[in-house]
């Protein structure tokens, strides 16, 4: 499995756009660009660093951060704070002022000037587009635990505080209780979920982040107990819907819609580690490493993950959701080599 994640991993770190036409004002194909697809597989990246090490891939996250600071920031939103997690990460190896200054920076403005909707949650502005009023899934992982990380590294416990906050808003709006999935959007203009789609990344957004941030930042028991209660109707509803291929759909509940790697992937890592470090029992195992075994059957020979959706916004159709095109992603690479990293880890720990 070593050589399959490293595969996807130098792969890549050398993906471009390659003549795809993007509509994104800031590329999120592109490695070399500052942007939450490529937040994601830094985060990937690091992660896979941290177990194997494999200096190249620290060396190569050193170089990244470097590069893209000398040519100047983008704008902040919840999207562009995404790069900021791993950044967090790499100053507590580095000590690097320059960075912790950054890390300081972005961390006061999501906290006192970042744009709220209804009930203090952020407001999902992206690059050039302010979705005024719109709570999305994908905000927990790329802006909130990085807010949670600056907390424990700052030693800042009002940011810690609105790092819980932000997911029980998220929860309360987003969370479909009549079936454990996750709706991709909320408006408080509309009061509505958009299309009311359980959207697969979206969803696995919680599944991949929730994990980590538990082990982030310090929770209250009762805190701590709600969201792996969350994690768990999540999981059940995973459990019904995955194909016997060990796939889930890109709609997870639509069997008209295509099968998708990244939040397969996500779904994968969500719940090996979860089961690994406790928070769902073992009968969530099966699920699981039939979700690693097509993983592992969907990346190619020379490491490009397959069957990776481009980025999606909040649609207001399912029929959008399902024409979004299939390419090579950063994040669908990242996620992949997380899923596998954790199943290196729970054969290493459980099963060796």
């Amino acid at each position: 499995m070593k050589n399959l994640i490293e595969k996807a991993a130098d792969r890549m770190i050398s993906i471009g756009s390659d003549g795809f036409s993007e509509k994104c004002p800031i590329s999120i194909i592109d490695i070399n660009k500052w942007e939450w697809a490529q937040g994601v597989g830094l985060y990937g990246l690091y992660r896979y660093w941290s177990f194997s090490g494999e200096r190249r891939y620290f060396d190569f996250l050193i170089n990244w951060f470097n590069s893209r600071i000398e040519e100047g920031l983008p704008e902040k939103n919840v999207n562009t704070c995404a790069p900021m997690l791993t950044l967090t990460y790499l100053y507590e190896k580095t000590k690097n002022e320059e960075w912790l200054e950054i890390i300081k920076e972005w961390s006061q403005w999501i906290y006192h000037d970042f744009p709220r909707t209804g009930d203090m949650g952020i407001q999902h502005i992206t690059t050039g587009i302010e979705n005024k009023g719109q709570l999305w899934a994908d905000t927990l992982f790329m802006t909130n635990l990085f807010l949670a990380r600056a907390g424990m590294l700052l030693g800042n416990e009002d940011y810690i505080n609105e790092s819980q906050r932000q997911f029980l808003v998220h929860i309360k709006y987003l969370f479909d209780k009549t079936c454990g999935l996750w709706f991709h959007g909320w408006s408080f203009l509309r009061m509505d979920n958009f299309s009311a789609v359980h959207w697969g990344r979206g969803n696995c957004w919680y599944t991949a982040g929730v994990v980590d941030y538990i082990d982030m930042v310090p929770l209250e028991p009762t805190i701590k107990e709600y969201l792996i209660a969350t994690l768990k109707s999540q999981a059940d509803a995973l459990v019904k819907y995955q194909g016997k291929n060990g796939m889930w759909k890109t709609i997870i509940d639509d069997p008209t819609s295509y099968d998708e790697t990244s939040a397969t992937a996500g779904f994968c890592y969500g719940l090996l580690k979860a089961v690994r470090r406790g928070y769902l029992d073992e009968s969530y195992l099966e699920c699981a490493t039939a979700a690693l075994d097509a993983v592992c059957k969907r990346i190619g020979e020379d490491g490009t993950v397959l069957e990776v959706s481009y980025g999606t916004p909040v649609f207001d159709t399912p029929e959008e959701y399902k024409a979004v095109e299939l390419c090579p992603m950063t994040y669908g690479q990242a996620l992949a080599v997380l899923c596998l990293t954790e199943g290196m880890q729970i054969k290493t720990v459980k099963y060796a």
